[in-house]
C-alpha cells in the first residue's frame, strides 16, 4: 500500500498539546480509546519486551482526585517556571497549564502510561549477567524509558487522527505512589505520565514555530552543520 505522505505529515507536525481546546462536555467512546491503544502498541519496544500497560481512568471521582494529585504537583512548578522565565510565549503556556490543572477533573479520560518494573532492574541484569562496560544512569533511563515512549507518541497520534486532542504531563509523578494508591498500581510498577484525552473545539491545527532542521542537525560532528 502506497502511503500518503501528505496524510502523514500532516497528523505529524499538528499533533500539538491541548488544553484549552478540550472539550469538556463531550463523551469520549471506550472504543476509540482502545482503538487507538491497539494501534499505539504496534511501536516498536526495546528487545520486543512489551512491557508496557495503560490505565484508563473515566470514573468521575477518580479523575478528581487524579487531578487534585495533579494541581498539587504542579502549581508549585508553575510557579517557579513564571519567575524563571518572561516573555508573551512562556506567559501564555503556563496560563494554558494553569487551564489544565484547573480543569483536570473535567477531561472525560485520563490514560496513565505505565512500564513493568523500573530502570534500575536492567542495571543489576547486565551487570549480574557479567556485562564489561559501565552500566550508567543513562544507560539504564534510556533503554527502559525508550522502549515505551514510542508507544506514547503513536498514542497521542492516533488519538489526533480520530478527532481527539490530548495533553501528555509528567508532573504528577511527583506523588507517583499516592496516585498508585489511588489507581491500584503497584510499586513495582513505574508510571510515565498522565495523558489527558478529550474530542477537541474549534478549526484544525497548525504546525508550530521551530528552528529549522538544518540550523540544529549536526553531520559527522558535534555542531557542524554542513553536510
Amino acid at each position: 500500500m502506497k502511503v500518503d505522505l501528505a496524510s502523514v505529515d500532516h497528523v505529524l507536525t499538528t499533533t500539538r498539546t491541548v488544553r484549552k481546546r478540550l472539550d469538556l462536555d463531550r463523551p469520549v467512546e471506550p472504543e476509540v480509546i482502545l482503538e487507538s491503544l491497539s494501534v499505539a502498541i504496534q511501536a516498536p519496544t526495546g528487545s520486543n519486551m512489551q512491557r508496557w500497560r495503560w490505565v484508563v481512568v473515566t470514573d468521575a471521582e477518580k479523575r478528581a482526585a487524579v487531578a487534585e494529585l495533579y494541581g498539587k504537583a504542579i502549581n508549585p512548578y508553575l510557579d517557579i517556571m513564571e519567575q524563571a522565565f518572561s516573555g508573551a510565549d512562556a506567559h501564555k503556556v503556563v496560563d494554558s497549564a494553569r487551564y489544565l490543572a484547573a480543569n483536570l477533573s473535567r477531561v472525560p479520560v485520563h490514560v496513565i502510561p505505565c512500564a513493568l518494573g523500573n530502570y534500575q532492574e536492567l542495571g543489576v541484569l547486565l551487570k549480574g549477567g557479567g556485562y564489561p562496560f559501565e552500566v550508567s544512569d543513562n544507560l539504564m533511563a534510556s533503554g527502559f524509558y525508550g522502549s515505551i515512549w514510542p508507544a506514547v507518541w503513536s498514542l497521542l497520534l492516533a488519538l489526533r487522527a480520530r478527532g481527539l486532542g490530548s495533553a501528555l504531563t509528567t508532573m504528577h509523578l511527583a506523588f507517583e505512589r499516592e496516585m498508585g494508591e489511588l489507581l491500584g498500581i503497584p510499586d513495582t510498577v513505574s508510571q510515565v505520565g498522565l495523558i489527558a484525552v478529550a474530542y477537541f473545539k474549534g478549526e484544525d491545527f497548525k504546525p508550530a514555530k521551530r528552528r529549522r532542521a538544518e540550523e540544529i542537525t549536526y553531520w559527522n560532528h558535534w555542531k557542524e552543520t554542513v553536510q
